[in-house]
């Protein structure tokens, strides 16, 4: 790859993805709303260059200036956190409609491959690790819209002989993640000297560094198979109450706050209790291999969390 786009860059994996582009050489354009909160995360770089469009913009967008492009990843989607977001149908719906025109958007600028991001949310709740051919039993508007912006770009790539790689990805942390995930909000609070309020955390849960995500999609665009869905994370999965602690040990010897969780609230609704990726197909057809250690990545977490307060 020379020259790439990426849709919604100011996350942790967009924001691993451009600087691993940096490191390799490669050109990317990043396609974000010109009013977004995140805009400063973008690194200022000779390589990296903005173009203002949010997702509505861009069927619409004009294209004057922007040469071609080789890959297009898009990661850009609406109300991905919360339950009453994910369950908000009408704005499930659209990111539907804008996936299909990121791809129109991709044609438009001469790539050869289109890379969407899926999500485990396709799959439903399953007691065994989760590979592409494993059956999708969504259970709320999230992951039902995701199933079908990955059915539906894979029709319209085909229409218009984009290549189609769909990457169902699993639990991400890293720096730029959301503010209301379990380890952005554990951090939040052990950087504050509260003891965090968690579930029992009984879950067997794969986490997946953003730098090493990162690398996984890099790869894709680089040696994915044309026409394949991927399934990122790190493959293997502990229970979820280890990794808090693990979280709150860290930043005590960060910080010298001492908390303790406590594992008392309940369960949502329909929670996912089993989650770990079998990822032999990526390791097979592009190398990917998950490297970074959850402490090492939970340390550069808090120390980008730790800057971005300041």
């Amino acid at each position: 790859m020379r020259r790439i786009g990426i849709s919604g860059a100011t996350g942790a994996i967009g924001l691993a993805l451009i600087e691993k582009c940096i490191e390799e050489g490669v050109e990317v354009y990043v396609f974000l709303r010109k009013d977004s909160e995140r805009a400063g995360r973008i690194p200022e770089h000779p390589l990296v260059h903005r173009v203002r469009c949010a997702l509505d913009e861009m069927k619409d967008l004009d294209i004057t200036g922007i040469p071609e492009l080789d890959v297009f990843y898009h990661l850009a989607w609406m109300k991905a956190f919360g339950a009453e977001n994910r369950n908000d149908l009408h704005t499930q719906t659209a990111n539907i409609d804008y996936a299909i025109d990121a791809v129109e958007l991709a044609e438009r600028l001469s790539c050869r491959r289109f890379i969407g991001a899926g999500s485990q949310a396709e799959y439903g709740r399953k007691d065994e690790a989760l590979k592409p051919e494993t059956s999708c039993e969504p259970e709320n508007g999230y992951g039902i819209a995701k199933l079908a912006a990955g059915q539906m770009t894979r029709l319209e790539c085909e229409k218009r002989s984009l290549e189609h790689i769909w990457i169902r990805i699993l639990s991400v942390y890293g720096p730029g993640d959301g503010e209301r995930t379990l380890v952005s909000s554990v951090i939040k609070d052990a950087l504050e000297g509260l003891d965090p309020q968690c579930t029992k955390a009984e879950q067997m849960w794969d986490y997946l560094y953003s730098k090493d995500a990162a690398e996984a999609l890099y790869l894709a665009g680089c040696d994915g198979v044309p026409g394949k869905t991927y399934v990122l994370g790190s493959g293997s999965a502990r229970p979820l109450r280890s990794y808090i602690e693990d979280i709150c040990d860290i930043c005590a010897d960060i910080t010298g706050k001492r908390v303790s969780p406590e594992y008392v609230r309940p369960y949502g609704d329909k929670q996912v209790m089993y989650l770990v990726a079998d990822v032999s197909d990526l390791k097979e057809d592009t190398g990917f291999e998950a490297k970074t250690s959850f402490e090492a990545g939970i340390r550069e977490t808090v120390k980008f969390m730790l800057e971005e307060k300041d």
